[in-house]
Parts: structure tokens; C-alpha cells; sequence
């Protein structure tokens, strides 16, 4: 694994790769409020071993990114989106396979419909689609609303007080086809957190907007499309990932049967050979 620092105005993107430059690259974008992390290091790896070339970064507000005060983030998800670019011009990259997870979901749909150059194959992961309307679909789950809404009460400059809400967190949106691994939870988050340079500058993706037009636009993805979608997903029900099916042509959608809002271990092979076949 190697560390880079891409810089661009006055914005700078903590970034990792793994594997030989040589092969062809895949960017890896993660959701609200987590660091690339969150692309656990032994799936990146296994990833790379399929011979590939994998870049993962931080988003702004997260890890060692460049960070905000929060509350009045100066920049949208669409910036987000032209941060993916910016990172692969960064590492001399025209164009890269793009794999986006929640709010990662979002900014690869921004991404790849707005440079559509610069995508060879998108695959979204727990993901909602962007510009359709979504309000039949079913919604976040009531237990895990409940539990966001303790969220309030957190002082997030207390990093105490930060892990054991997030360890929560990982527990709410945990599948149910594994074991949930609380010691093993608990100890990553502990690690994100004291990695941050502000955590609690993360709390500004809540307020983010952005893709607004793009709408209607889903439908003319260039890209090949890959869904992978956890069965028992509750943030984004799996109606959201076969939404996002149904309505690109071509797409192909793997159910991850039991699956939460999650990269869970058990479910890496099935993942990392869906992408793949999808790259191939």
C-alpha cells in the first residue's frame, strides 16, 4: 500500500493504493461520515489481487482530507464528484472503473454522468439512485431512525462519546445473514476516529445537495452498471439497488441475501468476484 496527498486549489485528498500501477484502476468512494477505512484493507487487497490497481481516498470532512467547520460546508456533492477526478489526475489516470458505497453511490452517479470520459465501468454498492423519484420506495428503517436521532445528543468533539455512538451504528446497520463482531467494531472505530484530523467536521454530509441537474438523467449512463445490494439493507432498502437496475439498460444486479448497509467479510468473495466479471 502507498500513501499520496492529491492537491488541488485549496483542497487536499488523502489517498492510498494497492496493487501494481500497471493494472487497470478502480476508485473507490465511500459514504457519509466515513473515511476510506471503510474499504476495509484486506478487501482492497483481495481486490488487488484480482489484478487490479485500487485507489481509495478520504472525502473532504473525513480521515486526513482537508476538513471544515461544521455546519456550513463549502462545497457540494457535485464537488465531491469532481474530487474523483481530480484524484485520478493525480495519479496520471484518464479514465478508471468506479465503485461507489451510500453516499459513495451518489457522487460516482454525479461522477460518471457528468464525465462520462473518465468512467469505464461504474458498480454501486447499498446505494440510492439519483435524479428518479424515490418516494415509493420503501424507507430507512424506523429502529435505525430512532437510533440516529440519539445522534443529536452526542458531543461530537468527544471522542468517547463519538465511538460509542458509531459502534452502535455499525451494530443498527449490520445485516442479519452474519455474526455481528461488536470487539472487532468497536476497535475500527476507535482507529477512524483518532485518525481524523476533526471527526466531528463529518457531520457536514448531512447537509449536502448536489446533482440536481442531473435529473431524469440516470438513464443515459454510458458506463456499464453493476448493483450490489444487501436483501436486508436499512438504510436503503434492496428496492432502491433494483430501482437503480431497472432503470439502466443493461444493468445487472447481485442481491447480497441477508445483507446490511455493510462490506462484511463473509460477503468479500461474492463481491470482489461480481466486480470482476462486471470489469472484465
Amino acid at each position: 500500500m502507498t500513501e499520496r496527498i492529491i492537491k488541488f486549489d485549496d483542497v487536499e485528498i488523502a489517498t492510498q493504493a494497492f496493487g501494481n500501477p500497471a493494472h487497470a484502476p478502480v476508485l473507490l468512494i465511500m459514504g457519509a461520515m466515513a473515511s476510506m477505512l471503510w474499504w476495509p484493507d484486506e478487501f482492497c487487497q483481495k481486490l488487488a489481487a484480482r489484478e487490479y490497481y485500487v485507489i481509495r481516498y478520504d472525502n473532504r470532512d473525513t480521515g486526513r482530507s482537508t476538513v471544515y467547520e461544521p455546519g456550513e460546508p463549502p462545497y457540494t456533492m457535485d464537488d465531491m464528484a469532481q474530487d474523483a477526478v481530480r484524484v485520478l489526475e493525480g495519479y496520471g489516470i484518464d479514465s478508471a472503473n468506479l465503485i461507489g458505497m451510500s453516499l459513495g453511490g451518489t457522487i460516482a452517479q454525479i461522477a460518471a454522468l457528468s464525465h462520462p470520459e473518465r468512467v469505464k465501468t461504474l458498480t454501486l454498492m447499498s446505494t440510492t439512485p439519483i435524479g428518479i423519484d424515490t418516494s415509493a420506495l420503501p424507507h430507512t428503517a424506523a429502529a435505525y431512525m430512532a437510533h440516529a436521532a440519539t445522534g443529536e445528543t452526542v458531543d461530537w468533539t468527544d471522542n468517547a462519546e463519538v465511538i460509542e455512538f458509531l459502534a452502535k451504528d455499525t451494530q443498527m446497520i449490520a445485516g442479519v445473514a452474519h455474526p455481528y463482531d461488536e470487539r472487532q467494531a468497536r476497535a475500527f472505530v476507535e482507529r477512524d476516529v483518532r485518525r481524523a484530523k476533526n471527526f466531528v467536521s463529518a457531520t457536514n454530509h448531512f447537509m449536502l445537495r448536489g446533482g440536481q441537474a442531473l435529473k431524469g438523467k440516470l438513464a443515459e449512463l454510458a458506463a456499464p452498471l453493476l448493483v450490489i445490494h444487501g436483501t436486508g439493507d436499512p438504510i436503503y432498502p434492496v428496492e432502491h439497488g433494483e430501482l437503480l437496475a431497472q432503470t439502466v439498460r443493461g444493468a445487472k444486479l447481485v442481491r447480497l441475501e441477508g445483507g446490511g448497509h455493510e462490506i462484511h467479510p463473509a460477503d468479500w468473495e461474492e463481491i470482489v468476484s461480481a466486480i470482476d466479471a462486471h470489469v472484465r
